[in-house]
């Protein structure tokens, strides 16, 4: 029993190991927080930055772990959602320029000159899709 329990002990930290290898590697190679800071003009909070990468980390680590639930008013799902859309969407900003996905799309199917209207589809498609979605599957809100 006890070699059971320190190989899994083992397994979960070299998986913990690669995940967290991985999300640096993303953040770290593709320059998505540098680009963040530079877009966002916050240069200056680069401390405030790193305490962010790490403490969610932790939090989604610990998160993950315990099987918890709160309960928080109806209204105090507002900003939470809010926060929780903001930061994948500047992630998936993020991510896109850095590969620069939209200019190298507009180029290839010939609409460069328009590639404010392109990017407008996407942010309308995006927001379209997550609502579609929201109140179809998930029943909409739950008051």
């Amino acid at each position: 029993m006890t070699i059971k329990l320190l190989f899994v002990m083992f397994l979960g930290l070299a998986a913990g190991l690669a995940v967290g290898s991985g999300y640096v590697a993303f953040l770290a190679v593709l320059g998505i927080i540098p680009r963040l800071m530079q877009l966002s003009k916050t240069m200056g909070m680069i401390v405030a930055y790193e305490w962010a990468v790490i403490l969610g980390a932790v939090a989604g680590s610990v998160g993950s772990l315990w099987n918890y639930s709160l309960s928080f008013p109806a209204f105090a799902a507002i900003p939470v959602g809010a926060a929780c859309g903001i930061f994948v969407g500047m992630m998936a900003a993020a991510l896109t320029e850095v590969l620069n996905v939209f200019p190298i799309l507009a180029k290839r199917i010939g609409v460069d000159d328009k590639i404010i209207i392109l990017m407008m589809a996407f942010v309308l498609g995006k927001i379209a899709g997550s609502l579609f979605h929201w109140l179809y599957f998930d029943g909409g809100p739950s008051f």
